[in-house]
């Protein structure tokens, strides 16, 4: 051969160093911590201290009267009746544990508009009470607010709510744990570097470390999805957040309603809204971002027939979210719980055997008529993770299924250092 290989790969290594270095920081891979299932809305004013509790009680008083136990659950959610009986006390086990995983406080469209005296003192007595639930050891492992879009008309009052919160519960130079605030109606990459700069400002007025401030960015506008010069700005919206950005939420009936789509057919499941959600998934795949489906407005209320038909919905619905990669979803009211856990659990379970078989085969290289590579075994890991994380196994039945324990099914998944 006569082409000198050392001074070519030599000569490459330098062309490529920069779009080397760009693809290591724009698209680090998942991050090493755990995705909540949902995200539970409650509108400010309705939110104590003693929430979380509240909607345990509600939740389990809901699946008592109306879940009509295994067999029950099993007609309504289309289960096998032994499967629906071991979901059933994991889902009971779950309520009483952790009945919510990621709250966040409304002062948006569950708030509406309020003078500036009124909104002020809910956001000093919601900031009050979720220290006190910090305190008691009752807070959710997820929490944060949503404030008031950057669109002119209501950037100024959502500035301060958003600063106001952020103070009042900056105690010791530190945030509570797991915070983050959802940054709603986004329109243009230019409000999302808005907002880091005044996330940036806020941490260095509260005394914050740099990156201390966390955001979520909700979907729920076109021009998210299009922009005016036809590309899918959600994915610049990632990459313009310098690093802060956890998440991209689905807003179904804001997108919904911007796209001309009639009330009757708004939904989760609409084409508009697959469109939307294929782009958000794209635009975050590899960036570390998490992605969060919407919710249903059809809430579990009023005679059996209704609350079944809605748990039926709401749980075809999340099983359909999980299918697609979409691994987080909204619940707006305590008798969406146990639907939500039911539907997540079922996902999981059924699943298991089949992930933690092929994994075992893959790490043993057992040929198995099942050639798994290497980005197969990372999606296989983190389905076992995620099952792990929400409560659907423990790693006592993960290792009697894959052989491996925690540490080196989070390797594989790429959530901890090899």
């Amino acid at each position: 051969m006569t082409v000198d290989l050392a001074a070519l790969g030599a000569t490459l290594d330098e062309r490529l160093r920069h779009a080397d270095a760009d693809l290591a920081t724009r698209f680090p891979g998942e991050r090493p911590v755990r995705q909540p299932v949902h995200t539970v809305y409650v509108p400010a004013d309705r939110y104590d201290s003693e929430l979380v509790g509240r909607w345990r009680t509600e939740a389990v008083a809901s699946l008592d009267e109306h879940g009509g136990g295994a067999d029950g659950v099993a007609g309504a959610f289309g289960l096998p009746p032994t499967l629906a009986a071991d979901l059933l006390q994991r889902v009971r086990d779950k309520l009483e544990r952790e009945a919510i995983e990621d709250l966040r406080i409304d002062f948006e469209d569950g708030y509406g508009a309020r003078s500036d005296e009124e909104e002020d003192a809910a956001v000093d007595a919601a900031a009050a009470a979720l220290l006190r639930a910090v305190d008691a050891g009752t807070a959710t492992a997820f929490n944060g607010i949503r404030f008031k879009s950057f669109e002119a008309p209501t950037r100024q009052r959502g500035l301060r709510t958003f600063a106001r919160f952020v103070e009042a519960v900056t105690r010791d130079g530190r945030l509570p744990d797991g915070f983050v605030v959802t940054f709603p109606k986004v329109t243009s990459v230019d409000q999302v570097e808005a907002m880091v700069v005044a996330c940036e400002q806020l941490e260095q007025g509260v005394g914050l470390a740099p990156g201390a401030i966390r955001f979520e960015i909700q979907v729920e506008t076109p021009q998210a999805i299009g922009g005016p010069d036809g590309t899918a700005l959600v994915a610049r919206m990632v990459h313009a957040s310098s690093g802060r950005c956890t998440s991209l939420h689905y807003g179904t009936y804001d997108y919904s309603a911007s796209c001309g789509i009639a009330a009757a057919y708004q939904s989760m499941e609409h084409p508009a809204a697959d469109h939307a959600k294929a782009v958000m998934q794209v635009a975050a795949a590899g960036t570390g971002v998490h992605l969060s489906d919407g919710s249903t407005n059809v809430l579990p209320v009023g005679d059996h027939e209704q609350v079944v038909a809605a748990w039926r919905l709401h749980g075809r619905l999340v099983r359909r979210s999980l299918e697609r990669g979409y691994y987080q979803g909204w619940d707006l009211h305590p008798a969406q719980l146990p639907s939500r856990f039911l539907a997540t659990y079922a996902f999981y379970r059924e699943g298991l055997p089949a992930a933690g078989q092929r994994l075992k085969n893959y790490v043993g290289q057992v040929d198995s008529g099942v050639m798994d590579e290497p980005a197969t075994a990372r999606a296989l890991s983190d389905f076992v993770v995620r099952a792990l994380d929400c409560g659907a196994t423990d790693e006592q039945e993960v290792q009697a299924l894959t052989g491996l324990d925690r540490a080196a099914i989070d390797r594989l998944a790429r959530r901890s250092p090899a």
